[in-house]
């Protein structure tokens, strides 16, 4: 396949395409030049707010179960709904959302349902891969190549991608990375950075065995990158197959926006003042070094609160006028929204400055344990690039900018490819995706399914078990 860059030529649509998920540097910060005397407490005062919080939520929520019993006359009025409505704003809006589910236990392949079920194949304290296997009665006549979906380690749960997973799923055999919360991880487990997080990637591929297709969703792009120009420059046979990064900030530097000059601007040592601080107690990972899943969630709201604002009066509306299917959307697009994790101070800080800072892997200084990552040593590796026309975090030109690094890839081997009309998310998620993305990702694999300069084009068995022991 050759290199391919394909024109935007149609609008931004309103909506939760352009909304900002996962990435770094556009999070909320304290205010004043106090940000290490505050950002010390702070969150054990984030504890103290949502306990205060707790009665307020309990009476809030009786209340909406109070308006909407069938046997209350008022329940039946506009002023009952309207009561009913508010109270369930007011609890969405003041509760902590946990981890979300998967919730897949079927796929639809060719005209066949089949089961999926979710096994965990290899664990490290602040991941575990888990992959989505399906049931099949027989096996399907069309090839399904392996794919391994790289998560972002940003702020959101993997589950973020449950319509990316969904997605590959009809035609793929789907792993994915599903990182832990920092705070549920106990100091003893020790620390963690980038250079663990390539750790890891790597460790991942050799129990993979090699025969897969890496796809990295936004943040991963730079480990993933990283890791593979590793195993290249050691000749590792489980290098994938392919790679597939989308909406990633391979070099910041191209068409800069105001989230990528934050970092600059401020430096990192404003950052570890700021933004950092230790998990309270009862949480497992007590007095562990986080950037705080509420701190970023501000920043991700912060940046289009206007938006997030009218989504909420819309719900308020949706409630009052018995909207059932437009309130059930909104719930469904917020609870993944609205549900953060922490990240380690140690990742989040080394990342910032690696990526957003010194823009390492582009100037040929990004170094993993001392050791220069060369993305030239990237020869057997596939490459296919995806950028959104209206991603505000990851601008148009960041991502593609892997292929000048990786400049022995052959040719027929490398492409682009540029989605018209959506932001950050819709490159991974939503009808676009589902539409148009996906179907050039799934057609790059199954044509690179068997890889260049392998010899046989097959690759070695899968690592031995022990390989993924824990």
């Amino acid at each position: 396949m050759t290199e391919k860059r394909h024109g935007a030529a149609m609008q931004q649509e309103p909506g939760i395409d352009s909304m900002p998920i996962g990435e770094f540097d556009g999070a909320a910060t304290l205010p004043g030049d106090n940000g290490i005397l505050l950002s010390t407490p702070m969150y054990w005062l984030y504890e103290m707010g949502q306990a205060a919080l707790n009665p307020s939520r309990a009476v809030a929520d009786a209340t909406r179960l109070f308006f909407k019993n069938p046997a209350n006359p008022f329940a039946h009025t506009t002023y009952g709904k309207s009561v009913a409505a508010a109270a369930e704003v007011f609890e969405r809006s003041t509760r902590r959302y946990r981890r979300p589910e998967w919730g897949i236990d079927r796929v639809t392949v060719g005209a066949e349902h089949i089961p999926v079920h979710i096994t965990t194949v290899w664990e490290r304290p602040f991941c575990r891969l888990l992959h989505f296997e399906r049931a099949f009665a027989r096996a399907p006549r069309r090839p399904q190549p392996k794919l391994l979906i790289v998560a972002p380690m940003s702020g959101h749960y993997p589950t973020l991608l449950r319509g990316t997973v969904d997605t590959f799923l009809h035609n793929h055999d789907v792993y994915i990375t599903e990182w832990a919360d920092a705070r549920m991880v106990p100091v003893a487990k020790g620390r963690f950075d980038l250079d663990d997080y390539i750790d890891y990637i790597i460790s991942i591929l050799h129990v993979l065995g090699g025969d897969v297709h890496v796809v990295a969703v936004c943040q991963p792009s730079v480990p993933v990158m990283a890791a593979i120009s590793l195993m290249e420059a050691d000749k590792d046979p489980y290098v994938p197959h392919s790679m597939v990064l989308m909406g990633g900030p391979i070099d910041t530097r191209i068409n800069s926006n105001a989230v990528n000059k934050l970092a600059e601007n401020r430096g990192i040592d404003w950052f570890r003042n700021h933004v950092i601080t230790k998990v309270p107690f009862p949480h497992p990972g007590f007095m562990r070094d986080v950037y705080p899943g509420f701190l970023q969630l501000h920043g991700f709201m912060s940046m289009n609160l206007d938006r997030h604002l009218e989504a909420h009066r819309n719900l308020f509306t949706h409630l009052v006028k018995g909207d059932g299917d437009s309130a059930q959307k909104h719930r469904e697009f917020y609870d993944e929204y609205l549900a953060v994790m922490d990240l380690a101070a140690e990742f989040y800080l080394q990342t910032v400055d690696t990526v957003f800072i010194r823009h390492a892997l582009p100037k040929g200084k990004m170094t993993h344990r001392g050791r220069r990552i060369d993305p030239s040593q990237i020869k057997r590796v596939a490459l296919l690039t995806v950028e959104g026309e209206h991603d505000d975090i990851s601008a148009v030109g960041q991502t593609e900018a892997a292929h000048v690094l990786c400049t022995n890839i052959p040719a027929d081997d490398k492409a682009h490819y540029l989605q018209p009309g959506v932001g950050h998310y819709g490159v991974f998620n939503g009808s676009r995706f589902r539409a148009e993305i996906a179907p050039r990702i799934s057609d790059f694999v199954l044509s690179h399914n068997g890889g260049r300069g392998r010899g046989s084009g097959a690759h070695p068995g899968p690592a031995k078990a022990a390989s993924a022991s824990h």
